[in-house]
């Protein structure tokens, strides 16, 4: 049986990708971790993943949480460094 953590070493996510997208949703680490693993294995899901990880870093900033509001940023550079999504022309 694979564990959580399998999975998101296979996804190439991180705990810190799991929380932000629980915190996004409202949701437990373990369904965030279930979503992100499904949604990070399409260039749509991919995308999503990032705007969700995108609006974030907006909300703190406009909050004026700027620690989290770094945090995010840098998870969500992480993210796109870990998940390039190729563009079609």
């Amino acid at each position: 049986m694979l564990s959580i953590r399998d999975c998101l070493d296979y996804c190439d996510l991180t705990d810190e990708d799991v929380a932000i997208i629980a915190e996004h949703h409202d949701i437990p680490d373990v369904a965030a971790a279930q979503i992100a693993c499904g949604l990070v294995q399409t260039r749509e899901g991919t995308l999503l993943l990032t705007q969700f990880m995108q609006e974030l870093v907006e909300e703190a900033e406009e909050r004026g949480d700027r620690d989290k509001a770094k945090r995010f940023r840098a998870a969500c550079a992480r993210f796109i460094a870990s998940h390039p999504v190729q563009t079609t022309h």
